[in-house]
Order: structure tokens, then sequence, then C-alpha cells
């Protein structure tokens, strides 16, 4: 075989124009080889885009997903009483959503073997915002994984090179090639992580809206479908939820910043969306691993975990564990803030009609909070406070965000990205918020 002949076969032709088939041996081959350093990142770039236009069929994507699985280790669980149950975000600005769910999830007697990403495109990474905690490790390995499983009820880890090495490789070629919005790469990346964690049960986040990589309902149910049968079809109990993703979710886009954000919600204090959202995939969560009759039962649960100090808790015993500075953290909250500071102000009297989500990552990738080359690191004092959302009347000159950049420079195109995403409409008071709690969650879909 040859990866070019690989490429122009999913690439199509003349008398193929959507390209055609790969068999098993041949994704091996191409997905293999890229692993083992034989096959080029060019061609396997040209893979991916063959990919992105032409798609590929349930069972291409079974295939992909088995080969990605078997290219590591998987985790092994056995001696660790269950049941084990972990979501998944298809990534957006300010979701910080994983962070106080996994305590929460845990303080219901799951168990939470979590493994995360870091930024990609213009949306967030879990693993950057848990490192901003001072001396805080997501470079786990199996035994101390387990280890922090069984004495918290949750972990939070990245790829290692032994697990998944496939998916690590792709996962970052994907976010510098304009390919990760592909339902076949997304569906084989997410479900070849989550199978190969441990996890029986499985909750999906599908975002669909401007901030998402699924910019429409259709697509984004596409996906969810995609991810509930072929998870089914791997033996996990899966429930996939669509939420919107227009605007900025909560009042903070940073890395330290949203885990501040994550720490009020824990204390029971967070924005209103977060907390919605965090309930009610703990309340599926908690159902789907059985320690709750139905969906209320779980919410019960979730909330009396909130209400006990009990998550908080656990989240700060899971810093402990993985080397956080908890004394660090706290005394840091509320003050840890990039010098580099600018205010972004209304431009006139009315109403914030929108605050695209998209253009408010993008500036995030400015300041520091993203990246746009695999080797850039992130600044985890960078990101935005929201004083203002989408429904406030705003006068001229009135403060919308507060903006932290990795340096001054970074400021100025960060501010030109704010006034572009933010609309300022006539009139002097909004009948509703255009994402208030009660819709944003739009569709539930099930395989179980």
């Amino acid at each position: 075989m040859r990866a070019v002949d690989i490429v122009m076969k999913k690439r199509g032709g003349p008398k193929s124009p959507l390209g055609e088939e790969l068999s098993r041996e041949e994704i091996e081959f191409l997905v293999g080889g890229y692993v083992r350093g034989e096959i080029p990142d060019y061609q396997v770039s040209a893979w991916l885009m063959s990919v992105f236009f032409n798609g590929m069929s349930f069972a291409e994507t079974g295939i992909l997903t088995d080969v990605m699985l078997k290219s590591g280790s998987v985790i092994d669980l056995s001696g660790i009483s269950g049941p084990f149950v972990d979501k998944h975000s298809t990534g957006g600005v300010g979701d910080k959503i994983s962070l106080p769910l996994a305590p929460i999830v845990a303080a219901t007697g799951a168990r939470v073997p979590m493994m995360s990403g870091r930024a990609l495109g213009h949306t967030g990474g879990t693993l950057d915002k848990l490192e901003s905690i001072t001396g805080y490790r997501t470079a786990l390995g199996v035994p101390e994984f387990r280890d922090i499983i069984a004495e918290c009820g949750f972990a939070m880890t990245g790829q290692t090179k032994e697990i998944v090495p496939a998916d690590r490789l792709l996962y970052a070629l994907r976010d510098v090639t304009g390919t990760v919005e592909s339902v076949p790469l997304i569906t084989a990346s997410i479900l070849s992580k989550k199978v190969a964690e441990g996890a029986d049960s499985l909750l999906f986040d599908v975002k669909c809206g401007s901030g998402a990589f699924m910019k429409t309902r259709e697509d984004a149910e596409r996906l969810a479908h995609s991810l509930a049968g072929t998870g089914k079809a791997m033996g996990k109990k899966v429930v996939a939820l669509i939420t919107r993703m227009d605007e900025p979710l909560g009042d903070t886009v940073g890395n330290f910043l949203e885990i501040e954000e994550s720490m009020d919600v824990l204390e029971g204090t967070g924005p209103r969306d977060v907390t919605e959202l965090t309930l009610a995939f703990g309340a599926w969560m908690a159902a789907l691993a059985g320690k709750a009759r139905d969906v209320d039962e779980g919410r019960r649960l979730c909330e009396s975990a909130v209400s006990s100090g009990r998550a908080m808790e656990l989240f700060l015993k899971n810093v402990e564990l993985q080397g956080g500075d908890v004394k660090k953290l706290l005394a840091d909250r509320g003050k840890r803030r990039s010098p580099h500071r600018a205010e972004f102000r209304a431009a006139r009297d009315g109403v914030i009609a929108s605050i695209d989500a998209y253009q408010v990552g993008i500036a995030g990738v400015y300041l520091g909070v993203g990246r746009n080359r695999t080797d850039e690191g992130v600044c985890p004092e960078a990101g935005m406070i929201l004083a203002k959302h989408s429904g406030d009347t705003v006068k001229k000159g009135d403060i919308i965000m507060e903006v932290f950049g990795k340096d001054d420079a970074s400021l100025g195109n960060a501010l030109d990205l704010l006034g572009r995403a933010t609309t300022i409409a006539d009139g002097h008071a909004a009948s509703a918020k255009s994402a208030a709690p009660e819709t944003i969650i739009l569709k539930e879909i099930t395989a179980l």
C-alpha cells in the first residue's frame, strides 16, 4: 500500500466525486503508519481534508474508532468499585462544565474517569484550565489515575503516549488543518478516548451554534446520533444532549478565571446557565450510573452534593491528589489576573442583542486563552469577565467585559473582535435572555 493511493481513493475523482469507502486494512495502514512516524503529517492532512469533505460511512467510522482505540493501551479499572460514568463536551466558549460536574457526580457515589483535551480552535481546553492551578498535574500514569479515582471518586487526565496515541496525534493535526468539524472524525476521536478510559456509560454534550463546531441544530443532531449509535454498538449506555452555544457560557472565558467560576458553582453561587447545565448533566449521569432511579432523583442528589459541601470537598481533595497547591488556589481566587488589562465598553445606549461566542473565542486565542499552533503555550491569567449579557440594557461607556491578555499587543486585536461580536439594539429592556437556562438544552437523545 501507499499512503497517496489511500488519500486519492478517499478524495475521489471524476468517476467517484465523493470518494470511496476505505477498508480496515487501508485505515490501519494509514493511521498506524502515522503513529509510528512512517507516514508524514502532510499526507495525513490530505486524508483528513478528504474525510472532511466526503465523509465516512458508519462502517468506516466504526473501523476508525476501533483502529484508534487499539493504537495504544486501554485503562483497566478492574478492582475499583464502580459504576464508571463520564461526560464529554464537543467544545464551546466559556464551557467549564466538566470542572464542577466531576466532583458533583462523584459525590453521588459514581466514579468518574475523565480523559480531557486541550484548547481546540476557538474553544478552551479542560486540561489547560486545570493546569492553571499551581502544581496541578494532568499527565497521570494508569496506576496513579486508578488510585485517585479510588480515593476521591474522580480523576482528570490527558492522553498519554500510550493511551490512544492515534487520537492524540490526529487531534492536534485537525486543530491546525481546519478539519475539526467532521462528524466521523469527531465521533472516532471522542469514542476512542472514552472507551479507552474505562467508562461504562457516557453522557455527551453536543453543542450547536456560532461558538460550537456544529453550527446548526441539524449538524448537532447528526453528530449526537452518530455518538449514541456508535457508543451503543460498542456496549456503552449513552445519552446525548444537544445544547446551545451561540453565546459564551457563564460569566468568564479563560483558564484560571473558569476555575474560579467552577468553584462558585460548587458553592451554589455560580451563574444560572452554568449551574443549570451542570445539575442537568449530573442528574443524567447519576441515573446512568444507577445511583438514582431516574433523572429527577439524580437532580436531587446533585443539589444535595452542592448544598452539603461534599462536592467542593472532593474537588479540593482531587486538586491535592493531582499535585495542586490548595492553599495557593484559595489565596489566588478572585485575585489572579494578568497585568495586561483593558475594558470593552458599550459604544452606544441600547440593549445587548447578542454576543457572538465564536468571535469571543477567537478573541480568547489572541489573548492567550487558546493557541494557534500545537506547540504554543497558553496564558493562565488571560481571559474575559463578562459584566453584561444578552438582554441587558447598557449606556454608552458601560463596561461589557474586562479583558486580560498575555501582553499589551494582544489586547488590541481582542477588543476589535469583541466589538464585532457584540450587537447593541435600540431599546431599554429585553423581554427575555436569548439563552435562558430553560432553553439551553434543546434535545435529548438516548441509546440505552
